[in-house]
This record gives structure tokens, C-alpha cells and sequence, in this order.
């Protein structure tokens, strides 16, 4: 039997994450400049002057089914609003828009680090539709995600 908790919050280390350079992308009405991450899954990240006023919906699907990533790729539109602290909004492969992204969080800080908009080694706060996000991005590029971690379903499984 599962029983509900209390909300904690838990840190989950995340493993390497791949940045690759800057990449240019021709959409239908113009050209898009994304930093290509992995995070074990694959991310465009996207950074814009407004996440709120991003375009996810239709830029993110254009990414999504672009070329360059062949099996699809998660899409993140990420505003560095003040000194490491990201706004982020996720177009996710195969779902669309969605409130919240964990590797997504992860990429856009990797990628904040990579153009300087960030320090490594310090915590970089990810703010999403669904919550906030704490992740650390180490010199060497290992990734830690620290969030709230609550119970979401209660019952019973009955084992043979």
C-alpha cells in the first residue's frame, strides 16, 4: 500500500551533458539559432528575449521535425531573467507544449553555462510553468537537478 507524504524536495544527479555549437536552422518565416544538448535524450535549446511570448507552439514543432535532428528532438525557449535564473517553456517531441521538462531543465542551464550567461558550480534556478527547478552544472559538465517531489497517486497492487 502507498501512502501520501509530505512535498520534499530531492536532488537527482543527472550524468554528463553533451553541448554542441550553436546551430543555425531555416524555419517557414526565418532562421532559428539553437544549442544543440544531451542529456541522454536530445534538446534544441533556443534563447529568446521573451519566453512567455515564444512561439512554442509553432516554432517548437518546426524544431521538433527539423532535419537536423533525424529522430525528433525536444525543444526548449529559455530567457535568462536575472543572474542564474532561467524562464524556460518546453515543447517536448511527440507531446507539444508541456508545463514542465526535468532533461529540459537541465539542457537549458547546460547551454546557459556554455554561452556565459550562467556560472558553472552554482545553482541555477529553472522557472517553468509547472514549478521551479533547481540544477547545478559542473565545471566537468555533470549535472545535478534538485526539485520538489510529491505523491501524486495512492492504492493498492495486487502481486501474483
Amino acid at each position: 500500500h502507498v501512502t501520501a507524504g509530505k512535498v520534499k524536495r530531492v536532488t537527482v544527479g543527472m550524468g554528463i551533458v553533451a553541448v554542441s555549437p550553436e546551430q543555425a536552422l531555416t524555419l517557414t518565416g526565418g532562421e532559428v539559432t539553437c544549442t544543440p544538448v544531451s542529456v541522454g535524450n536530445p534538446h534544441a535549446v533556443v534563447f529568446v528575449e521573451d519566453a512567455d511570448a515564444a512561439p512554442v507552439d509553432t516554432v517548437g514543432a518546426q524544431i521538433e521535425h527539423h532535419p537536423a535532428f533525424p529522430g525528433g528532438v525536444n525543444v526548449e525557449f529559455v530567457h535568462c531573467i536575472a543572474p542564474q535564473k532561467l524562464r524556460m517553456r518546453v515543447w517536448e517531441r511527440g507531446s507539444g507544449i508541456t508545463m514542465a521538462c526535468g532533461t529540459g531543465a537541465c539542457a537549458a542551464a547546460a547551454a546557459a553555462v556554455s554561452r556565459g550567461l550562467c556560472e558553472p558550480d552554482q545553482p541555477i534556478t529553472v522557472q517553468l510553468d509547472g514549478g521551479a527547478l533547481e540544477i547545478t552544472v559542473s565545471s566537468e559538465q555533470y549535472v545535478t537537478m534538485t526539485g520538489p517531489a510529491e505523491t501524486v497517486f495512492e492504492g493498492d497492487v495486487a502481486v501474483c
